[in-house]
């Protein structure tokens, strides 16, 4: 009996998420394209072109923010109506506890925790990317694309470089300007014709150098033709087209923290505490299956009108602690770990604690 109970729990799970997302999906296209329709027709994009790749492409992002609130929807409707049908009390009479009930819904949630942490990590990334190419092209002031031919990075905490024009596949820049700085003060500055990435000795070999070195009387200028240097920079820093952690792939959000440690810049604590919010997320959608469930398991007055409202406030104060807590994480304050995490922890303990007040 169990596992059709089971069954029957992870496909009307699974049916009552969909369509929750297919609702809140269809609803956000219909908006976003009403604010959008003038753009995209003045600057002659095609029908084929504004579903094909803008929305089709926009659509994981939109499943990534409304995935965790489509299941939680769905395990308050689903346990809500066993409930109101006494389906609940049926099963707990013959034996079935509420700790073996949770289990199908437990199941469905690492499924869409799993799915969810796919997307964010590989899919999302690259749709985004094909997304705000689009809007470059078709929806004017909206697009946050970085021109990657002109590079600004930050090589140490008193050195700065700007690069023109970087070409990934033969791994060289071309008129890169280089700045020291000693206290509040430039040291050093150098103007490079070309830096070429040597894979063997991985470091930079640097050709038609003129260095400008500075002192109290004044500045001394040298041309160099060829020299070997360490930068803290890779390669892939430069490709990089994006500084937005939500933009990346989780390798390449990895790789751009360790370039700002490298450097010792500082100012890592944020896209940190970003990159542990991304892995954490996910798992939001276990946190809040839990929840819904300890919440709608037992029969309550006002019925569905309960529901709504404590599925509403329980978003909101989700969202809200998230909120809150990732500056502290940025800032220091806190570590950036347990920042992107205790939310979740705290609405995991508050619901496994509903969970055992409704097994009494």
């Amino acid at each position: 009996m169990t596992k059709k109970i089971d069954r029957y729990i992870f496909f009307r799970m699974l049916t009552i998420t969909l369509f929750v997302m297919m609702v809140l999906i269809f609803i956000f296209i219909v908006i976003d394209f009403s604010e959008n329709s003038e753009d995209f027709t003045d600057k002659g994009a095609t029908f084929v072109q504004i579903f094909g790749v803008y929305y089709l492409n926009y659509i994981p992002e939109i499943a990534r923010l409304i995935i965790p609130v489509a299941v939680f929807i769905a395990c308050l409707y689903l346990t809500g109506q066993m409930a109101e049908r006494l389906e609940i009390t049926a099963l707990k009479a013959a034996g079935v506890s509420l700790y073996r009930l949770i289990l199908p819904y437990l199941a469905f949630a690492f499924l869409m925790t799993a799915t969810m942490s796919y997307l964010d990590a590989f899919v999302i990334p690259n749709a985004n990317e094909t997304r705000i190419a689009f809007e470059s092209e078709y929806l004017s002031g909206k697009s946050d694309k970085v021109d990657t031919n002109r590079i600004f990075r930050q090589e140490s905490e008193n050195s700065i470089f700007k690069i023109n024009y970087f070409n990934p596949d033969k791994g060289t820049g071309y008129r890169v300007d280089v700045v020291n700085f000693e206290g509040d003060s430039i040291s050093e500055k150098m103007f490079i014709q070309r830096m070429i990435w040597q894979e063997e000795k991985q470091h930079w070999k640097l050709e038609n150098v003129r260095k400008q070195t500075f002192t109290e009387m004044g500045y001394t200028e040298v041309h160099i033709d060829s020299m070997d240097t360490t930068l803290n920079i890779y390669p892939r820093d430069l490709t990089r087209k994006t500084s937005d952690i939500y933009q990346l792939t989780y390798p390449e959000a990895q790789n751009y923290i360790q370039s700002i440690e490298r450097s010792g810049a500082g100012g890592v604590e944020l896209p940190k505490v970003q990159l542990f919010g991304r892995y954490a997320y996910p798992f939001s959608i276990i946190v809040v299956t839990i929840v819904g469930f300890a919440l709608a398991s037992v029969r309550r007055e006002g019925g569905k009108g309960f529901y709504i409202a404590a599925g509403l406030a329980v978003s909101f104060l989700y969202l809200v602690m998230m909120k809150v807590i990732e500056p502290f994480g940025g800032q220091g304050e806190i570590d950036p770990m347990l920042a992107a995490t205790l939310p979740h922890l705290i609405f995991l303990v508050i619901g496994v604690s509903i969970l055992i007040n409704a097994r009494k």
